[in-house]
């Protein structure tokens, strides 16, 4: 898999989740999605940039497009160095929240993507990555 370019984004404002969803579209256009899955795509960063926000008091995004013989598409990862998450299978259920949401923002972030991981060490933040296929 050759991954042509990379781009790192912070997330420390409301003003900086819009700028995260910004810029997946721009990538996304760019990648030849179909305006589908720049919505889906879309959709999944702005909800884990706003966790990053939220939940991990600031962080950034990691977007790089991947590109090979047979298939072109985007990963990104969010990083923080929040309180982390205790019990990553509590927050992947729906309608779980810790704060006032309505608790679907990591297992829909999951729905959305083809290709979802996360890790989480409670006092050392949390790390999502998601992938979408063309």
């Amino acid at each position: 898999m050759a991954i042509t370019k990379d781009e790192v984004m912070p997330i420390h404002s409301q003003e900086d989740v819009v700028r995260v969803r910004q810029l997946v579209r721009e990538w996304a256009i760019a990648q030849g999605f179909s305006l589908v899955d720049q919505t889906k795509l879309v959709t999944a960063a702005s909800e884990l940039a706003r966790n990053t926000l939220d939940y991990g008091g600031g962080g950034n995004m990691k977007i790089e497009a991947l590109n090979s013989d047979k298939r072109r598409g985007l990963r990104l990862t969010f990083e923080d160095r929040g309180p982390g998450i205790p019990d990553i299978e509590l927050a992947l259920r729906d309608g779980y929240t810790t704060g006032h949401g309505l608790g679907l923002g990591l297992s829909g972030a999951k729905r959305l993507s083809n290709e979802f991981e996360i890790s989480s060490r409670v006092g050392e933040g949390t790390r999502v990555m998601i992938a979408r296929w063309k």
